[in-house]
């Protein structure tokens, strides 16, 4: 019987999450290998490479005072670096694998994470650490699958958890002092390429390596593997139908996968009613991703947990049910960090404009609904990825050239530094608010197809997102194109003006 992640409804009030808005390389993609190790010194020349002790003195725990990040490629870091130094603040993450730095017991490479770790704190970007097992002499058996020019695996359960701990133990006492403080545990679990194991065996796990990192670092996090996208949007029109809203869930289930229907042959097949969704949620795929959702829920629950971890990449008008279910499953205190953002469309045909208003409404709206950190992924298209097209968008090209969206996200990150955020829903727009001081910048698009006039008023200005030209002042018609109005007040008093 397929278990589903429901029961929770009484939570609806209480959820972490705040949010009144009305209108995936996805992890399966390989992962980019690491620079080369660097043959000499540590990164800040202090000691040798290999200890677990290595690094510069001790930080106290990282703040992130710009919610918009991105995971990128470190080979590419050079060309990166230039647009990096545009969203500092923000937050990344790398994974690794036990496998891959320990490839003979006893031998265990430090370089490529040490120079990352390095770097990361060098742009002034907090980063957060995934650490897998892969297969291996740690593991026992062998991989059924192997994936990329990095020739990655799934992971398997360790045989001696000890040893697993104590590496577990090593990672976080090494990069504690660059101001790591989150690591997740695993990456995707309910895709097999990613987990040979059970639910239980991840949970298992999970508890093993949250017992390690807290005794290691009292102010360290732990984060769940992050459920890929597709899973949570089975998790979307599960819990709608186990409310007994089967017209809610199979319109949340077409709005969700409304770019994905048919590319995964019958795991995400076309759906009209009731019964063809639950043959739908039903399947062996389907079926597992729930399992391991509802995992990743118990964890949250129990609290071995500490951070939801969230994979998105759908189109932007499927946030908002998305956000509902946050809500409702949610125990109440425990914060939603969105580590992979981005807009997957296979064969995509629609033109830089519209592309990168898309990941703006996206991005805004996750950001308002009380996500506090959103890493787009990927940062720059990969043109040798196995895919071989740009099924993910990317904000910079190959190159590292600045694309539209780049520069969108890039002031994005300029508004929100050190900002409150706040959700808009009023006269007939919807967006973001961020408040510094006595200043307001909103986000802002219209909520239907109908434009907004917002008026000339002292002090308010607006621009079109991803222009060079200075702000304008005088009235401004927004309509599907998310625009900036700046202005002095509150966000409520900014809004007032518009009749």
């Amino acid at each position: 019987m397929r278990p589903r992640p429901g029961s929770r409804a009484a939570r609806l009030l209480v959820g972490a999450l705040v949010v009144a808005l009305t209108a995936t390389a996805c992890s399966s993609d390989p992962e980019p290998t690491p620079d080369p190790a660097p043959t000499s010194a540590t990164p800040d020349a202090s000691g040798p490479t290999t200890g677990p002790s290595a690094g510069p003195g001790p930080a106290g725990p990282p703040s992130v005072p710009n919610p918009f990040g991105a995971h990128w490629d470190w080979s590419r870091y050079e060309q990166f670096k230039p647009y990096l130094a545009k969203i500092s603040g923000s937050a990344t993450y790398q994974e690794i694998t036990w496998c891959a730095m320990e490839p003979t017991q006893g031998n265990r490479d430090y370089a490529a994470l040490d120079r990352i770790a390095q770097r990361s704190r060098d742009l002034g970007i907090t980063l957060h650490i995934k650490i897998r097992t892969g297969v291996c002499w740690a593991t026992g058996g062998t991989p059924q699958f192997t994936r990329g020019q990095a020739n990655k695996t799934e992971s398997a359960m360790p045989l001696d958890m000890a040893t697993y701990q104590a590496f577990v133990t090593d990672i976080v006492k090494r990069y504690a002092p660059y101001g790591v403080r989150q690591f997740a545990i695993e990456n995707e679990v309910n895709a097999p390429q990613y987990w040979a194991g059970t639910p239980e065996d991840y949970k298992r796990l999970v508890a093993s390596a949250a017992e390690a990192i807290r005794a290691a670092d009292p102010q360290a996090k732990v984060v769940d593997s992050g459920i890929s996208s597709v899973a949570y949007g089975m998790g979307v029109a599960d819990r709608l139908l186990t409310a007994g809203d089967e017209a809610g869930a199979v319109a949340a289930y077409q709005a969700y996968f409304v770019r994905r229907i048919g590319t995964r042959g019958q795991k995400i097949p076309a759906v009209t009613d009731g019964a063809g969704l639950r043959t739908a949620l039903a399947n062996d795929q389907n079926s597992r991703n729930l399992q391991f959702l509802a995992a990743t829920e118990q964890l949250l629950d129990e609290r071995v947990v500490d951070v939801r971890q969230l994979h998105y990449y759908e189109h932007f008008a499927a946030v908002p049910v998305l956000l509902d279910y946050l809500r409702a499953q949610n125990p109440a205190g425990v914060p939603t960090q969105a580590w992979e953002v981005g807009q997957f469309w296979r064969d995509g045909d629609g033109d830089a404009a519209s592309r990168s208003d898309e990941m703006v409404k996206t991005v805004s709206q996750l950001v308002a609904g009380g996500i506090d950190q959103v890493l787009w992924l990927p940062l720059g298209y990969n043109p040798n990825n196995r895919a071989g097209s740009e099924v993910r968008y990317g904000l910079l090209d190959p190159d590292g050239t600045e694309r539209l969206a780049g520069t969108m996200m890039a002031e994005l990150a300029v508004a929100a530094r050190d900002a409150t955020v706040e959700p808009v829903a009023d006269k007939g727009l919807v967006g973001v608010a961020f408040r510094r001081g006595t200043e307001s910048t909103l986000v802002v698009w219209s909520s239907s197809d109908a434009t907004v006039s917002v008026p000339a008023a002292p002090g308010l200005t607006n621009d079109k997102l991803g222009t060079a030209s200075a702000a304008r002042s005088g009235a401004v018609s927004v309509g599907s194109s998310p625009v900036l109005l700046r202005g002095t007040g509150d966000p409520a008093s900014i809004l007032a003006t518009i009749r």
